[in-house]
């Protein structure tokens, strides 16, 4: 019997890693061995700088604050430990865009912050304690039905009735 070896898929395959390879350079480009590896190894860059991406934003986010809260008088930790007080909840994000791009807004959000961050880190309460879990014989003992038969008859229940009156 012939042997076997489905060219068509196989065939497909290659070409569609060889589709991946469109632009680079030289062997890269259309030799499948070359191809094949080149193209594993961007994924591979491409999956860490997806990753990588968010922290450079981050990053880019951090600087970009802390270099408006300068100019107001405060460092970024200090900010934000009064911005994080004061309840607000705009995220980095959100705060470089208006430090770079509505610097009177920032402004105001960075004179709340300073106005309401520290009486709410004086007014602040403790969080409360959690309550201890119970033991393993008090929650097997809840745990088990308890079941109470009460067996009245007829002349009970005219007695109670007579003596409540």
């Amino acid at each position: 019997m012939p042997r076997s070896v489905n060219h068509v898929a196989s065939r497909a395959r290659r070409k569609r890693i060889l589709e991946f390879a469109k632009g680079y350079w030289g062997r890269r480009k259309n030799v499948w061995t070359v191809a094949k590896n080149a193209v594993e190894k961007g994924w591979g860059y491409a999956y860490r700088d997806r990753k990588a991406k968010k922290r450079n934003f981050r990053a880019l986010w951090i600087q970009r604050i802390n270099a408006a809260t300068r100019m107001e008088g405060l460092s970024y930790s200090k900010f934000m430990s009064l911005y994080h007080n004061s309840g607000m909840e705009l995220n980095r994000k959100v705060l470089a865009d208006l430090a770079m791009n509505h610097p009177a807004a920032f402004k105001a959000v960075v004179d709340y912050a300073k106005s309401n961050g520290t009486k709410a880190t004086v007014a602040a309460k403790p969080a409360p304690k959690a309550e201890k879990a119970p033991k393993k014989e008090a929650v097997a003992a809840a745990e088990a039905p308890i079941v109470v038969e009460v067996e009245t008859t007829s002349e009970e229940t005219s007695t109670e009735n007579d003596s409540a009156e």
